[in-house]
């Protein structure tokens, strides 16, 4: 079963919005390495960083990675940041990895309004270039993960608003 919401296609629909040519990228919270792989097969330089490791993704904690400032053209995360519990600070990670104009492709269940999401990445040190409501999709893949007996492995925040969006952002 894909890790996140339509997997590979959502990932390519990312890297469509974000006209980002093959260059040096890290996915934070790579998983089992399935972005990665694909990444690297479209000719990136890509990195993935994740607790678990393995399948050539660094074991680490994306939240205080070992990287040097600036040292990603690009930051790629599913269904990561906003479900770590310190999105702010996933955010923030993000931001002091990237190059200047760097890119950020976000995907992620929030839970919350849509208005305090962008708040929050712009907060960040982010402008959002693109930003895409996929809830539909989210629920569709959130059902088939209660159908197969893995929705426990997802978070919850009862009583709030949940949405899932795709978003484009430029470091500033």
């Amino acid at each position: 079963m894909e890790r996140h919401p339509s997997g590979a296609e959502q990932t390519k629909r990312l890297l469509a919005l974000s006209r980002l040519s093959p260059c040096r990228i890290l996915d934070m919270g790579a998983g089992d390495g399935e972005s990665l792989a694909l990444l690297n097969s479209l000719g990136f330089d890509a990195v993935g960083i994740d607790k678990a490791g393995g399948n050539g993704v660094l074991r680490g904690d994306f939240l205080c990675s070992p990287f040097p400032n600036g040292s990603f053209s690009a930051v790629l995360s599913e269904c990561a940041f906003f479900v770590c519990g310190e999105p702010f600070a996933a955010l923030c990670e993000a931001a002091r990895l990237l190059q200047k104009n760097g890119k950020l492709l976000l995907s992620d269940v929030y839970f919350g309004e849509q208005d305090e999401a962008i708040e929050l990445i712009e907060k960040a040190g982010f402008r959002v270039l693109d930003f895409a409501d996929e809830t539909a999709e989210w629920k569709r893949y959130y059902i088939e993960c209660i159908w197969n007996g893995t929705a426990d492995e997802l978070a919850c925040a009862k009583g709030k608003k949940c949405g899932y969006y795709l978003a484009v952002c430029e470091r500033t």
